[in-house]
């Protein structure tokens, strides 16, 4: 399978490998958490509203007390219960941010010692110390690296055209896709999810298997300037998951402390609503329809909507969390999505 032909499950953009395309990809990543859970709640009231006026049943219900005190009361303890629950994540967040001196000085020996391999490996003095520029750094230098294949590439007269054809387009796809990367990463500041996103868009476990298969198939006929300048990109790549990997880490992290402040800003006034709803609401004295809709019953949708925000944005950040876990699950060469199966991606 060359680079070029492989299927939407190992394209380089994330739109390509979801099914559903930027639609899917916004709901469950990209957009903004906030706006991902006013559509669900918009979707859960449009729903009711439709379901108590065109579905089974009487709207002579919501004027007894007992369906409105069944509604809200769940609503009250599982607003509290969902509180605690965040409450556990941060102290999850903070078990790794507190431990003796030594585990913290062993914390930042390693990331030093991680630093001063990638700055020999890219050719740098200093890395920089934002996530962005350091990871945009890293994938530069492996379509610079990929330049050079090419360059060698025209002064390999007697190389065969399958093999020229082969490296050919291997480099060329990793240059195209470096450029937009680079350029997407490029003043993204860490804590929104736009760096995550971008370096999602850098498909480097298929790159890995890739230039690995390329530079194996056709190790014999290559010159050893062409095999350094391969070796060299492949040990960029293989940096690049370990960063990817660390930078993700700590966004989840941030993501937990975003969901907690969220709910610490709505969680009363939806408490609020809830049990003014249970306490003191009567359907009754708002009898009557507004544009064909019985009062009543926009009025609990709505209260009910108001209720369940916190549990709507606990949701949409927890979507984004747990899909971007999926989608980084393995780390390496290692595609986990289906793939179209061929003898070419088999052992060699």
């Amino acid at each position: 399978m060359s680079e070029s032909g492989r299927n939407d499950e190992t394209a380089n953009t994330i739109a390509d490998r979801v099914r559903g395309g930027k639609p899917a990809v916004w709901f469950l990543v990209r957009g903004n958490r906030l706006a991902v859970a006013g559509t669900m709640l918009g979707t859960a009231y449009v729903l009711l509203i439709a379901l108590g006026e065109l579905g089974p049943g009487s709207i002579s219900k919501l004027f007894e007390p007992d369906p409105i005190f069944a509604l809200f009361t769940p609503i009250v303890i599982g607003i509290i219960m969902g509180v605690s629950l965040v409450l556990t994540f941060n102290q999850l967040v903070l078990s790794e941010e507190l431990g003796p001196v030594g585990d913290q000085r062993e914390r930042m020996a390693e990331a030093m010692e991680f630093r001063r391999d990638v700055e020999a490996a890219v050719g740098r003095e200093t890395s920089p110390p934002e996530p962005s520029s350091f990871l945009r750094g890293l994938v530069e230098t492996t379509g610079t690296h990929a330049q050079t294949i090419l360059d060698r590439l025209e002064a390999e007269s007697d190389l065969d055209e399958t093999a020229r054809e082969d490296v050919s387009e291997y480099a060329h796809g990793i240059t195209e896709d470096a450029q937009r990367v680079t350029s997407d990463l490029e003043g993204k500041q860490f804590g929104t999810f736009d760096v995550v996103a971008s370096v999602l868009e850098y498909n480097y476990s298929w790159k890995t298997y890739t230039g690995r298969r390329v530079r194996n198939r056709h190790a014999e006929s290559l010159s050893d300037e062409t095999l350094e300048a391969f070796e060299n990109l492949l040990s960029d790549l293989e940096f690049f998951g370990p960063a990817r990997e660390h930078f993700k880490t700590l966004y989840f992290r941030w993501e937990i402390i975003n969901i907690s402040r969220a709910l610490v800003y709505v969680s009363l006034p939806a408490l609020a609503v809830a049990a003014y709803m249970i306490l003191i609401f009567e359907t009754g004295d708002i009898a009557g329809t507004t544009a064909g809709v019985d009062n009543g019953l926009a009025v609990v949708g709505l209260a009910f909507a108001i209720g369940v925000t916190p549990f709507s944005i606990f949701l949409s950040y927890i979507l984004r969390i747990v899909t971007v876990a999926k989608w980084t699950l393995a780390i390496g060469p290692f595609i986990l999505r289906e793939t179209d199966r061929g003898s070419d991606i088999d052992w060699e």
